[in-house]
């Protein structure tokens, strides 16, 4: 399991169990979903081909002994095409074919199911900075994370979480893998529509006090964003993760502006720029977004 570039491995966990065959279709990335349909479904008509051949009769109208025609005839069976060029002549054969239409209902059942299943799946569209920035703000150095609405519709009540984990020697000379979670000047916001800059400010409570970029490596310092919130046209909740890695984090850099305002007064957001950044040199730009009003 990979969160971010960081490799999180198990022992003793089945990579597939047979009790949850669900989680394992709607897990896979969707070429293997599909590679997975086409060979289950060529197994089943395999193994019934095979059993029409193992018949005291042939098909009528297959050359005898013939898998490609018994074949042929699976297929059709499974799918309920049934074109009537071949067709069982025994009361064996009849048995099979109508096992065949059974199972072959059920698996167009179950594959419609988790096709839809995986086609409704809401998809938060949520773009990331390449890169996390360490820079000054408000006079204090101030980790940044900025992120924007990839979609024409608004998401409301948004939420997020900046977490980091490290690992650091312990008393006993073993290594400790550990988790914090890094306060936010804003975590939540009543409507996402353009960018949103996390902020976590380095003070005398951050984990990050000390660090420069070097140390961020020499601690295998990762970083991780959780965005939660709803999706207007979707009606639905959507959540969606980020991870930066030790050398993701830049210091002494800022993001440039990506929001500009029309001349009718509307602003606009270029996202080909989120990732932009600048030294962290001269005065702090003016930073736009929502106030709280006391």
């Amino acid at each position: 399991m990979l969160v971010g570039d960081y490799a999180i491995t198990k022992t003793g966990v089945a990579r597939f169990n047979w009790r949850d065959p669900y989680y394992f279709a709607v897990a896979l990335s969707w070429p293997r979903f599909l590679l997975s349909l086409i060979a289950l479904f060529a197994a089943i008509n395999l193994v019934f081909a095979t059993l029409y051949l193992l018949g005291p009769v042939p098909l009528v109208n297959a050359h005898p002994g013939s898998l490609s025609d018994a074949f042929f005839f699976s297929f059709e069976t499974a799918t309920t095409v049934g074109y009537g060029d071949i067709y069982p002549a025994d009361h064996y054969g009849r048995v099979v074919a109508g096992s065949e239409m059974m199972v072959g209902v059920a698996f167009t059942a179950l594959t419609t199911g988790l096709l839809f299943v995986r086609f409704s799946r809401p998809k938060a569209q949520i773009r990331y900075a390449r890169n996390a920035v360490v820079a000054v703000h408000n006079g204090q150095p101030t980790l940044m994370i900025r992120l924007a609405n990839a979609r024409l519709s608004l998401i409301s009540n948004v939420s997020a979480r900046l977490g980091l984990m490290r690992t650091s020697l312990g008393s006993d000379g073993q290594l400790l893998r550990q988790i914090y979670e890094l306060p936010l000047l804003r975590s939540h916001l009543p409507l996402f529509t353009l960018t949103w800059t996390l902020m976590h400010p380095i003070d005398k409570s951050s984990p990050l006090l000390g660090y420069d970029a070097a140390r961020l490596i020499e601690d295998d310092v990762h970083l991780w964003v959780s965005i939660e919130g709803y999706d207007c046209m979707l009606a639905t909740m959507i959540i969606d993760t980020q991870a930066y890695g030790p050398a993701d984090t830049l210091y002494g850099m800022r993001y440039t502006g990506t929001t500009i305002t029309d001349a009718e007064g509307h602003p606009t957001a270029d996202l080909r720029e989120l990732s932009q950044i600048e030294p962290d040199i001269g005065p702090e730009p003016l930073q736009s977004g929502w106030v709280d009003a006391r």
